[in-house]
């Protein structure tokens, strides 16, 4: 046996026993490249902190309020400039009748993102959520970190009563978009309009005191380097110490085609890079207790296999998605394809809300 496999398998030892997987473990982990028995440990560690014999998905809606937006993030294919005659900013009345489908369809949660449009000013989100919670019993999950901050910055606000604001409207927990990779040599590359990590924290750790929950995601394959990824999860599990916030993490290999921007060039990505990291982050975010399959991006096979490297929820049916159908990628469930695939692997389907409390067994 060489070192090197010894080595991982030691630490897998140690994981197993116990001990916290360290930056170094996970580079060691990670660079091993036996996603068998990586995957292994990882649906080890989800068995000891989740039920082994459930899977459990959401009914949501991810309605994109508007595609507006002026951070110019070159990852992506799905914004337009101010006055582009490809934008929109969609009206009330078709908000709520995407949220009527919704509920009709079993749904429990809205889904609320959008571009950095530089007309919104906090009161229309607080007209919209008002609105929203007046007519429809349906949890609000909305406004990444960076929308948070654009609408504090051209609203005027602190951070604080920016959330304060959005909270009493409605606002019930915050969606873990715009990670990206959380190390600024990344995001000044991708995204440097955007919040730097610092800023995408802190809103993260502002919520959490405040009572909101959050999901926490990663996007890998742009120009990120492994220490980049190990960095990203180490600055989560930092945050998650501190304020127990985090109710799931998420990550996803990027999606280049339909991006003009960054184009083909980026990283090359494969089924057992994206497993691989799932099965990392499972082992290292040892304090966050659901981890979400990413099968809308890399298809429902591995989003299947997500289930053996860590994995103990398959996200969305998705209803509706726009930003990563917009870079290529479209795939979709219903209910009944969605247990039917979770059955597939032995398991036992369950319908959550964003909690993670049941809202029905099948």
């Amino acid at each position: 046996m060489s070192t090197t496999l010894s080595h991982h398998l030691d630490i897998i030892e140690r994981i197993d026993a116990g001990e916290r997987l360290d930056d170094e473990g996970a580079r060691a982990l990670m660079n091993s490249r036996d996603v068998l028995a990586v995957a292994a440990a990882a649906r080890r560690a989800r068995d000891r902190v989740t039920d082994p014999d459930v899977v459990t998905f959401v009914i949501d809606r991810n309605v994109n309020y508007t595609n507006f937006c002026v951070t110019d993030c070159d990852f992506c294919a799905f914004y337009r400039h101010p006055r582009d005659p490809g934008g929109y900013i969609l009206p009330k009345q078709v908000i709520f009748r995407k949220i009527e489908e919704t509920l009709n369809l079993g749904g429990t949660a809205l889904l609320l993102q959008g571009g950095h449009h530089p007309n919104l000013r906090i009161e229309w989100y607080e007209d919209l959520f008002t609105d929203i919670k007046r007519r429809y019993p349906i949890h609000l999950h909305a406004l990444s970190p960076s929308e948070v901050l654009h609408i504090a910055h051209y609203s005027k606000l602190t951070l604080d009563e920016t959330l304060t604001r959005l909270i009493a409207a409605g606002l019930d927990s915050i969606p873990g978009g715009g990670a990206e990779i959380l190390v600024d040599t990344v995001r000044d590359v991708i995204a440097p309009r955007k919040t730097t990590t610092a800023e995408w924290l802190g809103v993260m750790r502002e919520a959490h005191l405040k009572g909101i929950g959050s999901s926490a995601t990663m996007m890998f394959g742009t120009v990120d380097s492994i220490d980049d990824r190990i960095e990203h999860l180490r600055v989560l599990r930092d945050l998650q110490d501190e304020t127990g916030g985090f109710v799931a993490f998420a990550c996803w290999s990027y999606q280049s085609g339909g991006c003009s921007a960054r184009g083909d060039d980026h990283l090359n990505t494969t089924a057992a890079d994206y497993l691989m990291m799932n099965a990392v982050a499972r082992l290292y975010l040892d304090n966050i207790i659901h981890m979400q399959s990413s099968w809308v991006t890399q298809g429902l096979r591995i989003g299947q296999l997500a289930l053996e490297a860590g994995c103990d929820d398959m996200g969305s049916i998705m209803i509706e998605e726009n930003v990563v159908r917009a870079a290529g990628t479209a795939f979709t469930l219903d209910t009944p394809r969605m247990v039917e695939a979770i059955e597939a692997t032995g398991r036992r389907a369950v319908q959550r809300d964003t909690r993670y409390r049941v809202v029905r067994r099948f």
